[in-house]
């Protein structure tokens, strides 16, 4: 990222802007990774009723220092709360949500995404990191809305938004946001539309590490994150 001359955001800054666009009395699943951190960034005042396929309905945010419960935890085993309200539920109970189609959004971690929206996010080429479905295929067309939480590029620096994905699907085109730690990006019938970027980025730098072709919306504007640890 240094040859940018952008900051990246971080992982729970990146989390913070997917909680932003949550909307009121949504009922949203959290997925593995860095979507668990946005359970602490929904808006003040903004009631978001968070899904964790472990069998909680009424997911709060992360506990405070010393108000940790050990048997209290997240799809990704974070120490995590209930809200008031909150239930808990057999794990085919919290599927059964998944299947019935009663979950507006799901926030999903990826590997890659296809410029028409297909996700692969269960397995990848490394002998050393196993793979895992999880409950990845069943949010991946039980969910209304897939949004996708991931870093633009991969740790050497290739893109991971492509115009056809290399790993296995996870499902074809069912993803319809991309929030990476340099832009935010929707998946549309006309291509891929860049709604924000972080300060310093330009259109030109971001379509250098992107596959297809990006446009840039009228309405794009400069991602603002607060200041928050990594």
């Amino acid at each position: 990222m240094t040859s940018l001359n952008v900051t990246p955001l971080t992982r729970n800054q990146l989390a913070w802007r997917a909680a932003q666009d949550l909307p009121e009395g949504a009922y949203v699943n959290l997925g593995i990774g860095i979507p668990t951190l946005a359970a602490s960034y929904v808006p003040q005042g903004r009631e978001v009723i968070f899904h964790s396929e472990n069998g909680i309905l009424g997911l709060g945010p992360a506990p405070n220092a010393n108000e940790e419960d050990p048997n209290m935890i997240d799809a990704g085993k974070n120490l995590a709360t209930l809200i008031t309200g909150g239930v808990f539920m057999h794990h085919a109970d919290a599927f059964l949500m998944i299947r019935g189609g009663h979950l507006d959004v799901s926030l999903l971690g990826a590997f890659e995404v296809s410029e028409t929206g297909d996700l692969a996010n269960w397995t990848t080429d490394d002998p050393d990191f196993p793979p895992g479905v999880g409950g990845a295929m069943d949010l991946a067309v039980g969910a209304k809305e897939i949004r996708v939480l991931m870093d633009h590029v991969s740790k050497k620096g290739e893109p991971r938004i492509l115009k056809k994905c290399s790993l296995p699907l996870t499902a074809p085109g069912c993803v319809k946001r991309i929030y990476t730690n340099l832009a935010v990006i929707d998946v549309t019938p006309a291509g891929l539309v860049v709604l924000e970027m972080v300060p310093g980025m330009t259109l030109e730098k971001l379509q250098a590490i992107t596959e297809p072709k990006l446009t840039l919306a009228a309405t794009c504007k400069e991602i603002a994150p607060p200041k928050m640890a990594a």
